[in-house]
């Protein structure tokens, strides 16, 4: 029997996947707070539905067709082509649930995902940065676009303006608090009629877990690894770590415990990981030069150093996912 600890995307998918596969798999949901918006793009849609076989999902969502950008000190505003939906995780979580036969007590557990917090003791967690993050619902504007998302950088943080539904949108604030960001704002401010209540505050730095497996476990989704939500589709990451997580399983229950394969596990991971941090340094060199974005900076530098040693010691891959199982590399 699999057991998967959390009821995220991530955890989610792993059950599903095993789940048709012929595992028995058990959900241990948790209790947490609910993103109130999430922006799937295209092609993270076509994978969450390509995954779970809805081809319809979230079709008549609200569209998100452009982005608007000020990026830098003094930069021009941008408009660029943009596609994706915007939905809660609520909304999402909803229409993703698996639905599993209840477990029987008599089966011994074989492996534990945990797809949330908390982890076994090995694990520690690798923060890189210090940037938190705070969601406030507005009112737009009479006359704003409600197909566009503005994204602007400041001299103590960035906004990024997310549409939900005519004449109201989800205001994500990272860095200094969202009244103060907003009073230094060219661009967004002038979107925003009103800010009424917020969803609290978040980790916004990039951070991983080491390690990500272990006996008899392993760790996906933000229980493994959490990104910056300004230049990473977090949800393609969870559906990519389970698919990746749900082969691994699949090979060790099958042909027996396999160092090698959990080391791919970890390898890839710390890859996908490096390349986010690599998208976020090219966006932090260029947002503003000031205390905070140095600041950050430095701590992505730090991650991608501390990511170069790890991958160093891995060495090559020894293994290709094709068609949602693991095949060895000779």
């Amino acid at each position: 029997m699999i057991v998967i600890r959390g009821d995220g995307v991530a955890a989610y998918c792993c059950a599903y996947l095993l789940g048709k596969a012929g595992l028995e798999v058990v959900l241990e949901p948790v209790d947490r707070s609910r993103l109130p918006a999430i922006m799937l793009s295209d092609h993270a849609l076509a994978l969450i539905r390509d995954i779970f076989d809805q081809n319809d999902l979230f079709r008549d969502a609200p569209q998100i067709r452009k982005r608007m950008v000020a990026w830098g000190a003094d930069s021009t505003l941008l408009a660029l082509e943009h596609s994706a939906v915007v939905v809660s995780e609520e909304l999402l979580l909803r229409a993703l649930r698996p639905s599993l036969a209840l477990p029987d007590s008599s089966v011994a557990t074989e492996w534990t995902v945990f797809a949330s917090r908390p982890l076994p003791t090995p694990a520690v967690e690798h923060p890189f940065g210090s940037r938190m993050a705070s969601a406030v619902a507005v009112s737009l504007q009479d006359g704003s676009e409600p197909e566009t998302c503005w994204i602007e950088s400041l001299e103590n943080g960035w906004l990024f303006l997310i549409p939900n539904a005519p004449g109201s949108a989800w205001l994500l604030a990272v860095g200094s608090a969202p009244d103060a960001l907003l009073a230094a704002s060219r661009v967004i401010r002038e979107q925003i009629a009103q800010a009424h209540s917020g969803a609290g505050q978040f980790p916004a730095y990039p951070r991983i877990v080491s390690p990500l497996s272990g006996d008899g476990w392993l760790a996906c989704g933000t229980a493994a690894m959490a990104f910056d939500p300004l230049c990473g589709d977090g949800t393609a990451h969870a559906v990519r770590e389970a698919i990746l997580a749900s082969a691994v399983i699949r090979a060790v229950t099958q042909n027996g415990p396999n160092d090698d394969v959990l080391a791919h596990y970890e390898a890839r991971l710390t890859a996908g990981f490096r390349r986010h941090l690599a998208l976020c340094r090219e966006f932090y060199t260029s947002g503003a030069s000031g205390p905070w974005w140095r600041g950050e900076l430095d701590a992505i530098q730090q991650g991608v150093a501390w990511c170069d040693r790890r991958l160093n010691a891995h060495g090559e891959f020894r293994y290709q996912l094709r068609d949602f199982e693991l095949h060895a590399l000779r």
